[in-house]
Protein backbone atom coordinates (compact mmCIF):
# COMPACT_ATOMS: atom_id res chain seq x y z
CA UNK A 1 0.00 0.00 0.00
CA UNK A 2 1.55 3.30 -1.14
CA UNK A 3 0.43 6.50 0.54
CA UNK A 4 0.09 9.29 -2.02
CA UNK A 5 -0.08 13.08 -1.75
CA UNK A 6 -1.76 14.77 -4.71
CA UNK A 7 -0.90 18.42 -5.17
CA UNK A 8 -3.54 19.79 -7.52
CA UNK A 9 -6.28 17.21 -7.03
CA UNK A 10 -8.95 19.35 -8.72
CA UNK A 11 -7.11 19.64 -12.04
CA UNK A 12 -7.05 17.30 -15.03
CA UNK A 13 -4.08 15.20 -13.84
CA UNK A 14 -5.25 15.19 -10.22
CA UNK A 15 -8.76 13.97 -11.02
CA UNK A 16 -7.42 11.25 -13.32
CA UNK A 17 -4.94 10.16 -10.65
CA UNK A 18 -7.85 9.73 -8.26
CA UNK A 19 -9.57 7.55 -10.87
CA UNK A 20 -6.47 5.32 -10.89
CA UNK A 21 -6.44 5.20 -7.08
CA UNK A 22 -10.17 4.49 -6.96
CA UNK A 23 -9.64 1.50 -9.26
CA UNK A 24 -6.75 0.18 -7.13
CA UNK A 25 -7.78 0.52 -3.47
CA UNK A 26 -5.51 -2.37 -2.47
CA UNK A 27 -2.44 -0.58 -3.86
CA UNK A 28 -2.88 3.12 -3.07
CA UNK A 29 -4.14 5.26 -0.21
CA UNK A 30 -4.60 9.04 -0.42
CA UNK A 31 -2.76 10.80 2.41
CA UNK A 32 -3.00 14.43 1.23
CA UNK A 33 -5.17 16.35 -1.23
CA UNK A 34 -4.66 19.96 -2.26
CA UNK A 35 -6.55 22.30 -4.57
CA UNK A 36 -6.14 25.93 -5.52
CA UNK A 37 -9.63 27.44 -5.58
CA UNK A 38 -12.09 24.63 -6.26
CA UNK A 39 -13.33 24.12 -2.70
CA UNK A 40 -16.45 22.23 -3.77
CA UNK A 41 -14.52 19.53 -5.62
CA UNK A 42 -11.88 19.30 -2.88
CA UNK A 43 -14.64 18.69 -0.33
CA UNK A 44 -16.20 16.01 -2.52
CA UNK A 45 -12.85 14.27 -3.04
CA UNK A 46 -12.00 14.47 0.65
CA UNK A 47 -15.25 12.88 1.71
CA UNK A 48 -14.63 9.98 -0.69
CA UNK A 49 -10.90 9.36 -0.12
CA UNK A 50 -10.61 10.55 3.50
CA UNK A 51 -7.02 11.86 3.45
CA UNK A 52 -5.22 12.83 6.64
CA UNK A 53 -4.74 16.43 5.48
CA UNK A 54 -6.18 18.73 2.83
CA UNK A 55 -5.05 22.15 1.67
CA UNK A 56 -7.11 24.81 -0.08
CA UNK A 57 -4.80 27.35 -1.68
CA UNK A 58 -7.36 30.15 -1.61
CA UNK A 59 -7.36 31.15 2.05
CA UNK A 60 -10.76 32.85 1.72
CA UNK A 61 -12.29 29.37 1.25
CA UNK A 62 -10.67 27.82 4.32
CA UNK A 63 -13.76 28.08 6.54
CA UNK A 64 -15.97 26.60 3.82
CA UNK A 65 -13.76 23.52 3.52
CA UNK A 66 -13.18 23.18 7.26
CA UNK A 67 -16.90 23.37 8.06
CA UNK A 68 -17.80 20.85 5.34
CA UNK A 69 -15.26 18.32 6.67
CA UNK A 70 -15.67 18.90 10.40
CA UNK A 71 -17.36 15.52 10.93
CA UNK A 72 -14.29 13.73 9.53
CA UNK A 73 -10.86 13.24 11.05
CA UNK A 74 -9.16 15.43 8.42
CA UNK A 75 -6.85 18.35 9.15
CA UNK A 76 -7.73 21.31 6.94
CA UNK A 77 -5.04 23.86 6.03
CA UNK A 78 -4.84 26.82 3.65
CA UNK A 79 -2.32 28.91 1.72
CA UNK A 80 0.97 28.46 -0.11
CA UNK A 81 3.03 27.68 2.98
CA UNK A 82 0.67 24.84 3.91
CA UNK A 83 1.36 23.32 0.48
CA UNK A 84 5.05 23.22 1.35
CA UNK A 85 4.45 21.69 4.79
CA UNK A 86 1.97 18.89 3.98
CA UNK A 87 4.40 17.06 1.70
CA UNK A 88 6.57 16.35 4.73
CA UNK A 89 3.95 14.09 6.38
CA UNK A 90 5.94 10.96 7.38
CA UNK A 91 3.47 8.42 5.98
CA UNK A 92 3.69 9.81 2.42
CA UNK A 93 5.80 7.79 -0.02
CA UNK A 94 4.97 9.47 -3.33
CA UNK A 95 4.07 13.09 -4.02
CA UNK A 96 2.23 13.69 -7.28
CA UNK A 97 2.91 17.32 -8.20
CA UNK A 98 0.04 18.17 -10.53
CA UNK A 99 -0.26 21.88 -9.79
CA UNK A 100 0.24 24.17 -12.78
CA UNK A 101 3.12 26.60 -13.08
CA UNK A 102 5.95 28.01 -11.00
CA UNK A 103 4.00 27.46 -7.77
CA UNK A 104 4.94 23.76 -7.96
CA UNK A 105 8.63 24.42 -7.40
CA UNK A 106 8.81 25.01 -3.63
CA UNK A 107 6.56 22.09 -2.57
CA UNK A 108 8.44 19.76 -4.91
CA UNK A 109 11.76 20.80 -3.39
CA UNK A 110 10.30 20.37 0.11
CA UNK A 111 9.07 16.87 -0.78
CA UNK A 112 12.47 15.86 -2.14
CA UNK A 113 14.22 17.16 0.97
CA UNK A 114 11.76 15.11 3.04
CA UNK A 115 12.77 11.97 1.12
CA UNK A 116 9.58 11.53 -0.91
CA UNK A 117 9.58 10.10 -4.42
CA UNK A 118 8.14 12.56 -6.95
CA UNK A 119 5.60 11.73 -9.64
CA UNK A 120 6.14 14.85 -11.71
CA UNK A 121 3.36 16.38 -13.78
CA UNK A 122 4.51 19.95 -13.03
CA UNK A 123 7.05 20.37 -15.83
CA UNK A 124 7.75 23.96 -14.77
CA UNK A 125 9.72 22.66 -11.77
CA UNK A 126 12.46 21.28 -14.01
CA UNK A 127 12.14 24.03 -16.61
CA UNK A 128 12.87 26.69 -13.99
CA UNK A 129 15.35 24.89 -11.72
CA UNK A 130 16.27 21.59 -13.33
CA UNK A 131 19.88 21.51 -12.19
CA UNK A 132 18.98 22.36 -8.61
CA UNK A 133 16.08 19.90 -8.39
CA UNK A 134 17.87 16.93 -9.96
CA UNK A 135 20.90 17.48 -7.73
CA UNK A 136 18.65 17.46 -4.66
CA UNK A 137 16.98 14.25 -5.86
CA UNK A 138 20.38 12.57 -6.15
CA UNK A 139 21.44 13.89 -2.75
CA UNK A 140 18.30 12.58 -1.03
CA UNK A 141 18.18 9.38 -3.13
CA UNK A 142 14.64 9.89 -4.38
CA UNK A 143 13.24 9.15 -7.83
CA UNK A 144 11.64 11.69 -10.13
CA UNK A 145 9.04 9.70 -12.06
CA UNK A 146 7.71 11.58 -15.10
CA UNK A 147 3.97 11.79 -15.64
CA UNK A 148 3.91 13.69 -18.94
CA UNK A 149 3.14 11.10 -21.61
CA UNK A 150 6.27 11.96 -23.62
CA UNK A 151 8.69 11.77 -20.70
CA UNK A 152 7.00 8.67 -19.36
CA UNK A 153 7.53 7.12 -22.78
CA UNK A 154 11.26 7.88 -22.74
CA UNK A 155 11.53 6.70 -19.14
CA UNK A 156 9.89 3.39 -20.09
CA UNK A 157 12.13 3.00 -23.15
CA UNK A 158 15.22 3.40 -20.97
CA UNK A 159 14.30 0.67 -18.49
CA UNK A 160 16.95 -2.06 -18.70
CA UNK A 161 19.23 0.15 -20.82
CA UNK A 162 21.30 1.61 -18.00
CA UNK A 163 24.56 0.41 -19.53
CA UNK A 164 23.76 1.73 -23.02
CA UNK A 165 24.33 5.30 -24.12
CA UNK A 166 21.40 7.27 -25.49
CA UNK A 167 22.35 8.98 -28.75
CA UNK A 168 19.17 11.00 -29.13
CA UNK A 169 15.55 11.22 -28.03
CA UNK A 170 12.57 12.30 -30.10
CA UNK A 171 9.67 13.91 -28.28
CA UNK A 172 6.52 13.55 -30.34
CA UNK A 173 3.99 16.37 -30.71
CA UNK A 174 0.49 16.23 -32.10
CA UNK A 175 1.04 19.65 -33.67
CA UNK A 176 -2.00 20.98 -31.83
CA UNK A 177 -5.16 22.35 -33.41
CA UNK A 178 -3.27 24.74 -35.71
CA UNK A 179 -0.80 22.37 -37.36
CA UNK A 180 0.00 23.66 -40.84
CA UNK A 181 -1.55 27.08 -40.28
CA UNK A 182 0.19 30.19 -41.60
CA UNK A 183 1.10 33.26 -39.56
CA UNK A 184 -1.80 35.06 -41.23
CA UNK A 185 -4.18 32.31 -40.09
CA UNK A 186 -2.82 32.37 -36.54
CA UNK A 187 -3.38 36.12 -36.29
CA UNK A 188 -7.13 35.40 -36.37
CA UNK A 189 -7.16 32.53 -33.85
CA UNK A 190 -9.87 32.71 -31.19
CA UNK A 191 -9.74 31.46 -27.64
CA UNK A 192 -12.43 28.86 -28.38
CA UNK A 193 -10.36 27.46 -31.27
CA UNK A 194 -7.19 27.30 -29.16
CA UNK A 195 -8.97 25.42 -26.39
CA UNK A 196 -9.96 22.53 -28.71
CA UNK A 197 -7.05 20.10 -28.72
CA UNK A 198 -7.43 17.34 -31.33
CA UNK A 199 -6.25 14.41 -29.18
CA UNK A 200 -5.97 15.23 -25.47
CA UNK A 201 -8.35 16.53 -22.80
CA UNK A 202 -6.37 18.87 -20.55
CA UNK A 203 -6.65 22.02 -18.46
CA UNK A 204 -6.93 25.44 -20.11
CA UNK A 205 -3.32 26.54 -19.56
CA UNK A 206 -1.66 23.42 -20.95
CA UNK A 207 -4.15 23.33 -23.85
CA UNK A 208 -3.13 26.85 -24.91
CA UNK A 209 0.53 25.88 -24.46
CA UNK A 210 -0.06 22.90 -26.74
CA UNK A 211 -1.69 25.10 -29.37
CA UNK A 212 1.32 27.46 -29.37
CA UNK A 213 3.86 24.57 -29.10
CA UNK A 214 5.16 26.12 -25.87
CA UNK A 215 4.17 22.93 -24.08
CA UNK A 216 6.53 20.97 -26.31
CA UNK A 217 9.23 23.55 -25.69
CA UNK A 218 8.86 23.19 -21.93
CA UNK A 219 9.00 19.41 -22.36
CA UNK A 220 12.29 19.75 -24.27
CA UNK A 221 13.88 21.60 -21.34
CA UNK A 222 12.38 19.15 -18.85
CA UNK A 223 13.80 16.21 -20.82
CA UNK A 224 17.31 17.66 -20.64
CA UNK A 225 17.25 17.41 -16.85
CA UNK A 226 15.23 14.22 -16.48
CA UNK A 227 17.52 12.20 -18.72
CA UNK A 228 20.83 14.10 -18.35
CA UNK A 229 21.04 15.07 -22.03
CA UNK A 230 22.65 17.84 -24.02
CA UNK A 231 20.45 20.08 -26.22
CA UNK A 232 21.82 18.38 -29.35
CA UNK A 233 20.47 15.05 -28.10
CA UNK A 234 16.84 16.25 -28.05
CA UNK A 235 14.59 16.66 -31.06
CA UNK A 236 10.88 17.13 -31.68
CA UNK A 237 8.86 15.40 -34.38
CA UNK A 238 5.20 16.10 -35.15
CA UNK A 239 3.10 12.93 -35.04
CA UNK A 240 -0.56 13.97 -35.41
CA UNK A 241 -2.05 10.63 -34.39
CA UNK A 242 -0.43 10.71 -30.90
CA UNK A 243 0.08 6.94 -30.87
CA UNK A 244 3.87 6.92 -30.53
CA UNK A 245 4.44 8.95 -27.37
CA UNK A 246 8.21 9.37 -27.80
CA UNK A 247 11.30 7.54 -29.02
CA UNK A 248 14.77 6.77 -27.62
CA UNK A 249 17.62 6.18 -30.06
CA UNK A 250 20.76 4.40 -28.88
CA UNK A 251 24.36 4.68 -30.08
CA UNK A 252 24.03 1.59 -32.29
CA UNK A 253 21.22 3.33 -34.20
CA UNK A 254 18.41 1.17 -32.84
CA UNK A 255 15.28 2.91 -31.58
CA UNK A 256 12.68 2.09 -28.95
CA UNK A 257 9.26 3.71 -28.90
CA UNK A 258 6.46 3.59 -26.36
CA UNK A 259 3.03 3.40 -27.97
CA UNK A 260 -0.60 3.46 -26.93
CA UNK A 261 -3.86 5.32 -27.21
CA UNK A 262 -3.74 8.90 -25.90
CA UNK A 263 -4.87 8.48 -22.29
CA UNK A 264 -3.14 10.29 -19.42
CA UNK A 265 -4.27 7.68 -16.90
CA UNK A 266 -1.67 5.27 -18.30
CA UNK A 267 1.45 7.36 -17.50
CA UNK A 268 -0.13 8.41 -14.20
CA UNK A 269 -0.68 4.78 -13.24
CA UNK A 270 2.83 3.83 -14.35
CA UNK A 271 4.40 6.57 -12.20
CA UNK A 272 2.33 5.73 -9.12
CA UNK A 273 2.87 1.98 -9.46
CA UNK A 274 6.53 2.03 -10.53
CA UNK A 275 8.42 -0.28 -10.82
CA UNK A 276 5.38 -2.51 -11.33
CA UNK A 277 2.85 -2.35 -14.16
CA UNK A 278 -0.74 -2.59 -12.97
CA UNK A 279 -3.54 -4.52 -14.66
CA UNK A 280 -6.28 -2.22 -15.93
CA UNK A 281 -9.27 -2.16 -18.25
CA UNK A 282 -8.20 0.85 -20.32
CA UNK A 283 -9.03 0.58 -24.06
CA UNK A 284 -6.37 -1.30 -26.02
CA UNK A 285 -4.71 -0.10 -29.23
CA UNK A 286 -5.84 -1.89 -32.39
CA UNK A 287 -3.43 -1.70 -35.33
CA UNK A 288 -6.22 -2.45 -37.78
CA UNK A 289 -8.16 0.63 -36.65
CA UNK A 290 -5.09 2.88 -36.80
CA UNK A 291 -3.48 2.04 -40.11
CA UNK A 292 -1.67 5.34 -40.66
CA UNK A 293 1.07 6.99 -38.61
CA UNK A 294 2.72 10.06 -40.06
CA UNK A 295 5.63 12.29 -39.03
CA UNK A 296 6.75 15.79 -39.97
CA UNK A 297 9.09 18.52 -38.83
CA UNK A 298 7.66 21.21 -36.52
CA UNK A 299 7.48 24.72 -37.95
CA UNK A 300 9.64 26.70 -35.51
CA UNK A 301 9.46 29.88 -37.59
CA UNK A 302 5.68 30.09 -37.37
CA UNK A 303 5.38 28.60 -33.88
CA UNK A 304 8.19 30.63 -32.36
CA UNK A 305 7.63 29.45 -28.78
CA UNK A 306 9.25 26.12 -29.57
CA UNK A 307 12.37 27.87 -30.85
CA UNK A 308 12.38 30.16 -27.79
CA UNK A 309 12.51 27.07 -25.57
CA UNK A 310 15.48 25.61 -27.45
CA UNK A 311 17.20 29.02 -27.19
CA UNK A 312 16.52 29.20 -23.45
CA UNK A 313 17.86 25.67 -22.94
CA UNK A 314 21.06 26.54 -24.82
CA UNK A 315 21.61 29.77 -22.87
CA UNK A 316 20.78 28.24 -19.49
CA UNK A 317 21.03 30.14 -16.23
CA UNK A 318 17.77 31.87 -15.35
CA UNK A 319 16.62 32.17 -18.99
CA UNK A 320 14.24 29.17 -18.83
CA UNK A 321 12.75 30.75 -15.71
CA UNK A 322 12.13 33.97 -17.69
CA UNK A 323 10.57 31.95 -20.51
CA UNK A 324 8.23 30.16 -18.13
CA UNK A 325 7.16 33.21 -16.13
CA UNK A 326 6.48 35.26 -19.26
CA UNK A 327 4.49 32.40 -20.74
CA UNK A 328 2.32 32.03 -17.65
CA UNK A 329 1.44 35.74 -17.84
CA UNK A 330 0.67 35.78 -21.56
CA UNK A 331 -1.43 32.61 -21.50
CA UNK A 332 -3.62 34.07 -18.78
CA UNK A 333 -3.82 37.33 -20.74
CA UNK A 334 -4.88 35.40 -23.85
CA UNK A 335 -7.53 33.55 -21.85
CA UNK A 336 -8.72 36.94 -20.53
CA UNK A 337 -8.94 38.32 -24.10
CA UNK A 338 -6.12 40.82 -23.45
CA UNK A 339 -3.71 39.43 -26.05
CA UNK A 340 -3.94 37.86 -29.47
CA UNK A 341 -2.50 34.41 -30.16
CA UNK A 342 0.66 35.67 -31.90
CA UNK A 343 1.12 38.52 -29.45
CA UNK A 344 1.88 35.98 -26.72
CA UNK A 345 5.17 35.16 -28.47
CA UNK A 346 5.99 38.85 -28.92
CA UNK A 347 5.81 39.44 -25.15
CA UNK A 348 7.82 36.31 -24.34
CA UNK A 349 10.57 37.36 -26.77
CA UNK A 350 10.84 40.85 -25.22
CA UNK A 351 11.09 39.36 -21.74
CA UNK A 352 13.84 36.95 -22.79
CA UNK A 353 15.77 39.84 -24.32
CA UNK A 354 15.36 42.36 -21.51
CA UNK A 355 15.05 40.60 -18.12
CA UNK A 356 18.42 40.43 -16.32
CA UNK A 357 20.46 37.31 -17.10
CA UNK A 358 21.97 35.31 -14.23
CA UNK A 359 24.29 32.53 -15.32
CA UNK A 360 24.71 30.64 -12.02
CA UNK A 361 21.27 31.08 -10.45
CA UNK A 362 20.19 29.72 -7.07
CA UNK A 363 16.68 29.26 -5.68
CA UNK A 364 16.40 32.88 -4.51
CA UNK A 365 17.54 34.04 -7.95
CA UNK A 366 14.80 31.97 -9.58
CA UNK A 367 12.17 33.40 -7.21
CA UNK A 368 13.31 36.97 -7.94
CA UNK A 369 13.56 36.30 -11.68
CA UNK A 370 10.02 34.94 -11.68
CA UNK A 371 8.73 38.06 -9.91
CA UNK A 372 10.68 40.45 -12.16
CA UNK A 373 9.53 38.72 -15.33
CA UNK A 374 5.88 38.62 -14.31
CA UNK A 375 5.95 42.33 -13.52
CA UNK A 376 7.62 43.18 -16.83
CA UNK A 377 5.37 40.89 -18.88
CA UNK A 378 2.24 42.27 -17.22
CA UNK A 379 3.35 45.79 -18.10
CA UNK A 380 3.90 44.75 -21.71
CA UNK A 381 0.44 43.16 -21.85
CA UNK A 382 -1.21 46.45 -20.88
CA UNK A 383 0.34 48.08 -23.96
CA UNK A 384 -1.57 45.81 -26.37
Amino acid sequence: MKHIAILGSSGSIGTQALEVIRDNPNLFKVAVLTAGRNAELLIQQSREFKPLQVVIGDESKYETVKTALQDLDIEVLAGDEALVEVVKLPIIEVVLTAVVGFCGLRPTIAAIEAGKHIALANKETLVVAGELVTALARQHQVSILPVDSEHSAIFQCLQGEEANRVEKIYLTASGGPFRGWSIEDLARVTKAQALKHPNWVMGAKITIDSASLMNKGLEVIEAKWLFDLTPSQIDVVVHPQSIIHSIAQFEDGSMKAQMGLPDMKLPIQYALGYPNRILNTFPRFDFLKHTEMTFEQPDRRTFRNLQFAFDAMEKGGNTPCVLNAANEIVVQAFLNDQLGFLEMSDVIEKCMNEVSYIRDANLEDFIETDKETRKFASKLVTNY
